[in-house]
């Protein structure tokens, strides 16, 4: 794809930008594209296989529509959750949220468990073989991040905060790989157990802002990515920055 024009140039809102079209479903779910590459990192993030089934957990109705849309014409459910989740870095403190889990059935569920090393069928660890996609790597952490990230704005530091937590420890090695590969710099800290039970490492304060801007560069034009998380670190990246700009190149 070619690149598109920054929006801000133009005086476009970051939330009209999220009224982006929906992304393309792939023809073939295993090819290398862009499009595999976002959705199986959102499955090995917060989704599972089982049989010829492909579920993956995302936080909001627009995020929903848009991994349904990579499913096709393919037979596949949306459902809303209210869950209760322990904080990963606090036991003691919950959250409850709305959820939806976007289920679809198609043969490529047992193929993309084989090819990428997903769990499947009760599995809890994975081998996590990506490198298939490696020509997309921007999408694949794009997925990643998403499905097992969080982004806020520390303001004791004026700092973007960026950590990855997942009860998965080869997870995380395989996220820490594709972020040392980034053409950012994207460093990170030591592996942490989280009160939770998993694991977690946090992107270095001062990598914050590149890795976020990179990660979201094009999404507009491919409609990869999930509304609310991209305002969400876009905003803390602003204030960090202190300028407002919000640029947004083509997707490769």
């Amino acid at each position: 794809m070619s690149d598109a024009a920054d929006p801000a140039a133009d005086g476009e809102s970051v939330e009209a930008v999220d009224d982006a079209p929906l992304p393309d479903a792939p023809e073939d779910l295993l090819a290398a594209t862009p499009e595999a590459a976002y959705l199986w990192g959102r499955v090995a993030a917060d989704g599972s296989i089982a049989g010829d089934e492909v579920s993956v957990r995302v936080g909001d109705a627009e995020a929903a529509e848009r991994v349904a849309a990579l499913f096709g014409e393919r037979d596949v459910d949306r459902a809303r959750e209210v869950t209760e989740r322990e904080y990963a870095h606090n036991t003691d403190v919950t959250r409850t949220s709305d959820e939806f889990v976007v289920a679809a059935q198609t043969p490529a569920a047992r193929r993309a468990a084989a090819a990428f090393g997903l769990p499947a069928d009760g599995d809890e660890s994975g081998g996590y073989r990506f490198s298939a996609l490696d020509d997309h790597r921007r999408q694949l952490l794009r997925g990643l991040v998403e499905g097992c990230g969080t982004v806020c704005y520390k303001s004791d530091a004026n700092a973007v905060g960026i950590s990855v937590v997942h009860d998965d420890e080869a997870l995380l090695a395989t996220v820490r790989a594709h972020l040392d590969a980034a053409p950012v710099d994207a460093s990170y800290g030591d592996l942490n157990e989280s009160s939770s039970g998993g694991y977690w490492f946090g992107v270095a304060d001062d990598a914050g802002p590149a890795l976020g801007e990179w990660l979201y560069e094009g999404s507009t034009e491919s409609g990869l990515f999930a509304p609310q998380r991209r305002r969400k670190t876009r905003r803390s990246i602003e204030r960090v920055r202190g300028d407002g700009t919000d640029a947004d190149g083509g997707e490769p």
